[in-house]
């Protein structure tokens, strides 16, 4: 046991004290923050570029009805003209051109020429403006058939957009305000989380014991330690990095959210919404309200309505218990090859289920009672990251139970079989290993 607690702590030192490891968990929250922000900032971000689109329109309804729209421009064009640029468009000028069949009303199809491939946003923006129209112009024909006075203005009236609030209820009967947003870019977090992690720090597992076989240092390691007890202290001094990496991250983390919540508070968005309204001379009692609303503390109040505990439970069992699991294996991977090409034929097998959970990820957390999320988070190869998909929403606790008691029993039994080519393959080298032959080194004996 001294032995393991004097690898493990060599292990743990070794790492925390990189200074690739101190910089790392100090600027990771502030470049995942930092990414984050340039997505949001990159997708409300106007589009900036020049466009002129051709339009000709065999119905002549639409002349004048395209108003130019952002950096994208709109000029209507004869027949003769459109004949010439279908066949010379990228000496035209044009970025592309609007082609409007007479038959648009029944057919409702159009048609977009260019020599690029077309941002989606311009092909919805051009299917919204034609959409609009003709349904105006077929409203403005139904209105003036059936002559009902002010049928426009009534039929407008009927438009009705509805915001929906939800509600769960708790098992002693309180209704508490949630989220379904809430929870599935909860469950989608700790899910990449977890991936993140048992993969990173698994191949570091591999990385270590592939560098010490190769060095030859192993066998003057293994003279006065059992290969159990080596492997034992890579492994659980490396989940350490790991936990403390975690750790320092989630209280950096909370301090943020405090921070954010602080900033935000009701007083002070009702003086930011004050100073706003004085500034510009007007005291509305609609912009009162809105300046008094407050979507951060909701957004925070549907947080901590979560199963917190639960969830913290949860993440740190699955990542201990996905980890161990993984980083069993890749030990075993590791002590069996002598090179990174064997190695990278052998890694593949053993984390496809991580990588295929990783893939499943979205349509787990999109539908987390289906059978697809249920057998995912049963499975103990593929549970650590479905099921931590599945928890925010809430699920039967004999689920749970279930998917932790075969999460333990299969890393138990991975841990004996990693030990047994661990042991084996340490001292193996200049050979080839196929699955024939780890299958002879689980037979032998101790």
């Amino acid at each position: 046991m001294s032995n393991t607690f004097l690898i493990l702590k060599q292990e743990y030192l070794k790492r925390v004290k990189k200074k690739s490891f101190i910089i790392l968990t100090v600027l990771m929250p502030f470049l995942i923050a930092g990414v984050y922000g340039l997505v949001i900032y990159f997708s409300v971000k106007d589009d900036t570029e020049e466009r002129t689109i051709a339009v000709y329109d065999e119905t002549s309804l639409f002349l004048g009805e395209f108003s130019d729209e952002g950096s994208t421009k709109y000029h209507f064009i004869p027949k003769e003209e459109y004949a010439g640029l279908k066949s010379n468009l990228k000496e035209s000028g044009y970025y592309g051109v609007l082609y409007i069949p007479a038959n648009i009303y029944t057919s409702n199809q159009a048609q977009l020429i260019s020599d690029k491939q077309l941002p989606m946003e311009l092909a919805e923006q051009l299917e919204r403006k034609l959409s609009r129209f003709i349904e105006n112009d077929k409203r403005q024909k139904v209105v003036e058939e059936s002559g009902i006075p002010d049928l426009e203005r009534k039929l407008a009236e009927t438009r009705t957009s509805v915001t929906l609030s939800t509600l769960k209820i708790s098992e002693t009967g309180e209704a508490k305000k949630s989220s379904s947003v809430v929870a599935f870019i909860a469950s989608y977090s700790m899910g990449l989380i977890i991936y993140f992690f048992v993969f990173m720090y698994g191949a570091m597992v591999m990385k270590s014991v592939m560098e010490e076989k190769k060095s030859r240092i192993i066998e003057v390691i293994i003279s006065s330690v059992k290969p159990s007890q080596l492997m034992a202290g890579k492994i659980i001094g490396t989940a350490l990095v790991g936990l403390t990496q975690v750790t320092i991250w989630v209280v950096l983390g909370g301090i943020g959210l405090v921070a954010v919540q602080g900033f935000f508070s009701p007083d002070t968005a009702q003086q930011m919404g004050q100073s706003l309204m004085e500034s510009q001379g007007a005291m509305n009692p609609a912009m009162t309200q809105a300046a008094q609303s407050n979507p951060v503390n909701e957004v925070m109040e549907m947080i901590g309505n979560l199963n917190i505990p639960l969830i913290l439970f949860s993440f740190v069992f699955y990542f201990l218990a996905g980890y161990l699991l993984y980083s069993s294996l890749l030990g075993a991977v590791g002590a069996a090859v002598d090179n990174d090409e064997d190695s990278q034929q052998m890694v593949f097998p053993v984390t496809f289920p991580l990588i295929l959970s990783i893939m499943l990820l979205f349509p787990i957390a999109k539908n987390p009672e289906g059978q697809l999320a249920f057998w995912t988070s049963i499975i103990p190869l593929t549970s650590p990251i479905a099921m931590m998909a599945r928890i925010p929403y809430g699920l039967p606790a004999w689920e749970l139970v279930l998917s932790m008691s075969l999460l333990v029993l299969t890393t138990i039994g991975a841990i004996y079989a990693a030990a047994k080519i661990y042991r084996v393959g340490l001292l193996m080298y200049g050979k080839k290993v196929n699955l024939k032959e780890l299958v002879k080194w689980l037979r032998y004996r101790s």
